[in-house]
Parts: structure tokens; sequence; C-alpha cells
């Protein structure tokens, strides 16, 4: 392993055994350990060293998805329709929603963080998504709040240049760390699904975007 604190793509890569793209889409997906200093991935060795260990401990290197229930973590009050073009607005009402929730006990922690996060790197995955999460102290388990935005929300980083209209925000105990990937990782699979995409921006209330989060779409 390459004694830096802070490693490149490029030793990530090597360490792991994978391509740099792999460890790229990881990253900008939020399945490993990872930061941006200006435009530039970085990792933290301790924090890459302990991912493996923990994926190594369930016998595969990407997050499984079998423990991910949607209908324990989102519940109807916790999807809401936004109408923001920008992300700190939107970002701000969707935390303040998800705070109601009884698993958050520090509602202005969350939203502190919730920008923190966004501005070290862009939350953005493309086809119009973005996952925004935190793992905080002050969160004793792990709940999401899911933003439908009517309209485009333009100031998102994207790699695809489309505009942000869905979020999916991810708040978890600080001692969660697994099944917080295991969750990052279940919903950027999920969300890839063009058809699910379509029938949540086209949703008419909270409970018909949640029947299709929990109903086919959900499993």
């Amino acid at each position: 392993m390459i004694d830096d604190d802070i490693l490149t793509i490029e030793e990530v890569a090597r360490y792991l055994r994978v391509s740099e793209r792999t460890v790229y889409d990881w990253a900008q997906k939020g399945e490993i350990p990872a930061g941006k200093i200006g435009t530039v991935w970085r990792f933290k060795k301790t924090e890459i060293e302990q991912w493996v260990n923990d994926r190594l401990s369930a016998n595969k290197l990407t997050p499984p998805f079998s423990s991910i229930h949607i209908s324990t973590v989102i519940s109807p009050d916790r999807i809401i329709f936004l109408n923001y073009s920008t992300k700190k607005e939107a970002l701000l009402a969707l935390a303040d929603n998800l705070a109601n929730a009884p698993q958050v006990k520090n509602r202005q922690e969350l939203a502190q963080e919730i920008l923190k996060r966004e501005e070290l790197m862009s939350t953005a995955m493309g086809r119009g998504i973005a996952i925004p999460h935190v793992r905080l102290s002050s969160v004793t388990d792990l709940v999401v709040s899911v933003g439908i935005s009517q309209t485009d929300i333009i100031d998102f980083q994207t790699l695809d240049d489309e505009s942000v209209r869905l979020i999916f925000m991810i708040a978890a105990a600080y001692n969660q760390h697994a099944y917080y990937l295991q969750t990052l990782s279940f919903f950027s699979a999920r969300l890839k699904n063009q058809e699910l995409r379509n029938a949540l921006l086209a949703a008419k209330n909270p409970e018909e975007a949640y029947s299709l989060l929990v109903g086919e779409y959900g499993s």
C-alpha cells in the first residue's frame, strides 16, 4: 500500500487491482470513501483500508442490496415536491423535511453538513439525479427523504449536463458506514431505470411516488 495518507485515483486503482475508471465511478456514486480537492478526486488511506475490510468481510467488493428495504427508510411524508432552481434552496427544503424524521436529532447540523458535503463535491449522479448523503452522530438510524423537482435545478455539477430533477437525501448514523454505502449503491442502481425516473416525475402526489418506489421498481 502507498505510505502517503492521501491517495490518487491511480494509487487506489493499483491497490484494489481494478481500473481507474472503476474507482472513478465508485467515487462519483458515493460507493467508496472519497473527496475532491478542487476538481481532483482524493482518498484517505485509512478510509480505503477500512472500506476494503468491510467489503471483504461481506465476501465481495460491491455492497449487497439484499438488506435494503425501501419501506423501512422512506415514508410518504418524506417525499416532497420541490420548485426551486438552485441546489441550495432545494437541499435546504429537503433537509428540513428529513429533519422531521424521529431518527434525526439535530435539524441545524443536518442542514449544515448536507451543504458542506455538497461544497466538497457534487452529489449529482447524472440522469437528472442527485443523492446528497451524510453520516452524523446526531442521527440514530438511516433515513431517506425524496425530492421531486418540478423545475430544473441548474447549478448541480453534473457529468452529463442534465439538470437535476430527483433528489434522494440520505442521513445515517455515524457507525452505519457499510449500510450507508449499500443504500447509496442501491438507489444509484435502481434509478438507472428510466421508466422509474419518468414515473416519479409524473407522480401526482407523495403516495403515488411512494408506491412506485416500494412496488415493482423497488425490488
